[in-house]
Parts: C-alpha cells; structure tokens; sequence
C-alpha cells in the first residue's frame, strides 16, 4: 500500500514541528525576559517574567524546569499525532465516499 509511507512521514514532520515550537516559544521568552532583565529601566519586568515561566515549568517538570519544557513538548507532540490521525481517517472516509 502507497497509504503507510506518506502516513509515516505525515506523523515524522508533524511530530518534529509540534515538539519544536513550544520548545521554541518558550526559550525564546527565557531568552527574552533574561535580556531584559540587564536593561535598568525593565529590570524588574524581565526578572517577574523570568520567575513565574520558570516557576511554571517546574510544575510541570516535578521541580526541573528543563523536565517541564521536555514535558509540554511531549504533550504538544501527541495532541499534534492525535489530529494528523484524525485528519488521515477523516480524508480517507471522506474520499471512499
């Protein structure tokens, strides 16, 4: 069948992006508050925003902020499997039809 290779590279690249933009996303506000926490003028504002995403990371990482981010980037990777499934079903039932 020509179904299993396109659905296996289908699932690959929507598992490799779904992993990598939350991962993404929340290094680039790390990275960010960290920045801005070396400006005076927004010192306060990058260390706040700083503490309470590392704060959140913990709890999702049982007290390891990187597990957290390892964490969300597994649940993003299974909730973007789920739909690429589903939208798989739905267009082959929708194309037997």
């Amino acid at each position: 069948m020509k179904v299993t290779p396109s659905l296996m590279r289908s699932l690959f690249l929507t598992a490799t992006i779904s992993f990598v933009l939350p991962v993404t996303i929340i290094l680039f506000l790390l990275g960010c508050s960290f920045l801005m926490s070396f400006l005076p003028s927004l010192m306060v504002l990058g260390d706040s925003v700083k503490n309470a995403l590392l704060e959140f990371l913990v709890v999702f990482g049982n007290g390891k902020p990187i597990m957290g981010i390892i964490t969300l980037g597994l649940t993003s990777t299974m909730a973007g499997i789920l739909f690429d499934i589903f939208n798989f079903y739905r267009y082959q039932s929708l194309r037997d039809s």
